[in-house]
Parts: structure tokens; sequence; C-alpha cells
């Protein structure tokens, strides 16, 4: 078992190495762009990091890399950290759902940065399918309590009022717009109006609340022994 865990680790510190270098990757060509063009670089700064699929992917690397850490130390994995996987998992499962749904085919903006293709596909998929594989798998999972689901969708809530406020207040630096929302279904100035707006974000809510409730319940059942549970 010591084996397992040890080569666990290991994987996890390669998977968090990954998602941080295609995200380094993809901030070094929308950076170089911008310098390029001679855009607002500290708002396209600002802009990358407000994309859901970068916090998700971030927040899955720290995740990954403390989980990692903690069990080559040989402690047992802690609440905080279980609900840390578990959220990472749930926001980038949605993330994968999302883009693969809705955005894969949209061409980028006039003037905006192009994807790196190999990125792309790392913090999209690859990294979204390796956490539901370290949630289905993984040595030494906690049994989570219900109530950490408000922990799990505490953070998309807080990104969407973010998002929304924020949107009005800056220029876009590609498009010149005097508003700035980093998807499609989040502006109200498309034809659906506030109103698609609504529904969208509905919809995703429901979604953040049947996955991560889906992530859970799979951390309750594969650890059914009483002694390892936090919370009945």
């Amino acid at each position: 078992m010591r084996t397992f865990t040890l080569a666990w680790s290991i994987g996890r510190l390669i998977t968090a190495a990954l998602i941080l270098a295609a995200v380094i990757g993809q901030f070094t060509e929308t950076v170089s762009h911008a310098v390029a063009l001679d855009q607002a670089v500290p708002t396209v700064i600002a802009n990358f990091f407000s994309y859901f699929t970068i916090l998700s992917n971030l927040l899955g690397a720290v995740a990954l890399i403390v989980a990692a850490v903690a069990a080559l130390r040989g402690i047992p994995e802690s609440t905080g950290v279980a609900v840390l996987l578990a959220s990472a998992t749930t926001f980038l499962f949605i993330t994968f759902a999302v883009y693969n749904v809705l955005l894969r085919h949209l061409p980028p903006a006039p003037g905006a940065a192009e994807s790196v293709p190999w990125s792309n596909e790392i913090v999209h998929v690859l990294a979204p399918l390796l956490l539901v594989v370290d949630l289905l798998f993984s040595p030494g999972r906690r049994r989570l309590p219900w109530n950490a689901l408000l922990a799990i969708i505490g953070l998309p809530l807080a990104w969407v009022a973010y998002t929304l406020v924020r949107a009005n207040l800056i220029e876009d630096p590609v498009t010149g717009t005097p508003y700035w929302y980093p998807y499609p279904f989040l502006n109200p100035y498309g034809p659906a109006g506030w109103a698609g707006v609504g529904l969208y974000v509905a919809a995703i809510a429901v979604a953040f609340v049947t996955v991560g409730a889906a992530v859970v319940a799979v951390t309750r059942l594969r650890t059914r022994d009483g002694a390892r549970s936090i919370a009945h």
C-alpha cells in the first residue's frame, strides 16, 4: 500500500506540473500577444485570471500538490484537503462539460490571442479527467459530510457575482467595448439579453450542485469505515 501511495503521489505532482505548464504556456502567449498589439497589459492579465477555467485549474494544481505532499509525509488526508480536492474535481468537471458543449468550436474574438492547442487540451480535457480518476481511485480519500457541498458551490457563486460586477467596470482591451465578459453566455449584451444570462447561470448552478453532490457521494461510498468518517 505504501508503494501505491508513493506512486499515486508522484502522479499527482506530475499532473499538477502539467496543469501549471499549460496555464503558464497560455499566459505567456496571451501577454506576448497583448504586448505586440499594444493592448492594456495589466487588464489583459487581470482578465486572464478571471476565467473560471484558469482559476479551476490553478485550484486543481494546488489541491494535488498539497494532497501529494501530505501523503508523502505520511499525514492522513485532512478535511480541508478533502474539500479542496472535491472542489477542484467539481469545478474542472464542469469546465470540461461547458467547454466541450458550448465553447469548443467558437472562434476567438478578433484581436484576441489564439489558444495554445496543447495547453487548451490540458486545462479543458486532460486535467478534468485526471481529477475524476483521482476521485475514484486515489488512496486514503477522506469521507466528506454533505454540508461540504456548501463550501464546494461557494466559490462558483462568488465568481459569478465578481464577474457580473466587474464586467461593466472595465474596457475590453481587445475590442474596445466598455465592458468585458469572459464567456459569451454571461454577456447580457448578446441576443438573449439578461434573460439568457439568467437561464445559463441557473443551469450552471444546478450543474454545480449536482456534480458537487456526486463528488461528495463518491467520497462517502469509497470510505465506509466509520473510523475514518468525519460525519454521519
